[in-house]
Order: structure tokens, then sequence, then C-alpha cells
């Protein structure tokens, strides 16, 4: 487990249903408690609301969040409008450390069109047990939370 605690929280659009439902076994697995957001249900699911809705509850409750859409890229686009996010579309695994390690993301992206369920949690496995680094890049992710040049 990481400072941040055990518990994740899980969102999707309809294109990321299956590896979303896929990832949050997992995590159960690796006895993570776990959270879903926005719509799981309805047919179409426009992915800016379960991308913001996930990453305000992820900045109200300092926990980690799974967005995952067909690519990764929308729900990291808009998951990354809400201030104090900040969300990372990774693909493989060390990619996801070091947007633990260097730019303390909170939420990791995946695109279940591109990205196969193994390597998806593998990513997922990496990014939660990363630890931020600070030092060097504490200044870079204020400048990232404070919108400064």
């Amino acid at each position: 487990m990481t400072e941040r605690g055990s518990k994740v929280v899980i969102g999707c659009d309809h294109a990321g249903r299956t590896l979303a439902a896929a990832l949050e076994m997992f995590l159960k697995s690796q006895k993570y408690k776990t959270a879903r957001v926005g719509d799981w249900a309805s047919e179409k699911v426009d992915y800016p609301a379960p991308a913001q809705a996930l990453a305000r509850h992820v900045v109200a409750h300092d926990c980690f969040g799974v967005l995952v859409c067909g690519s990764g890229v929308g729900v990291s686009m808009a998951a990354n409008r809400i201030v104090g996010a900040r969300a990372a579309l990774v693909s493989e695994p060390l990619s996801a450390e070091l947007a633990r390690a260097h730019n303390d993301a909170n939420i990791i992206c995946l695109g279940e069109r591109l990205t196969g369920r193994s390597m998806a949690e593998a990513c997922v496995k990496v990014f939660l047990e990363t630890a931020f680094e600070g030092g060097r890049h504490d200044a870079r992710v204020q400048m990232i939370d404070n919108n400064t040049e």
C-alpha cells in the first residue's frame, strides 16, 4: 500500500468498462478497497463525466484513481482539467512508475483498445506501489498544481 492508503476509485466510459471491471477484480485480489465512480450501466457514457467525477473524488479524498476509456486519451485530458488531479496516460509499467515517482500522478489512465489486461494489471500494480520521490520533482509538481510557468 502507498502513502495514500488502500482505497482506489475506478471510473470508465462505455469503451473502457470491460477492462475497468477486470482491474477492479484485480485490485480486490491485491487487498485494495475499491469504489466505482460514474455510470457503469448505460449503453453509452461520454468520458468527460466519469473522468471529472473521479478526479474530483481523488482530489477531495486524497486517494488514487484508475480511469479507462477506449484509448485512455479522453479520460486523461478530462481528468486533468480538475485542479489537483494529475492523471497520467500509461501503456506499460515504466511509464506508470515514472508518473508516480517523478510527477506524483494520482490517477492512472489506460486504453482498453490499446492495453491488454495483464499489461494493464502490471501498470496499475507498479503505479500503486511506487512512491513519489519528491526532492527536485517537488517544485515541478507545485508548478503543475499552481498552473504557473
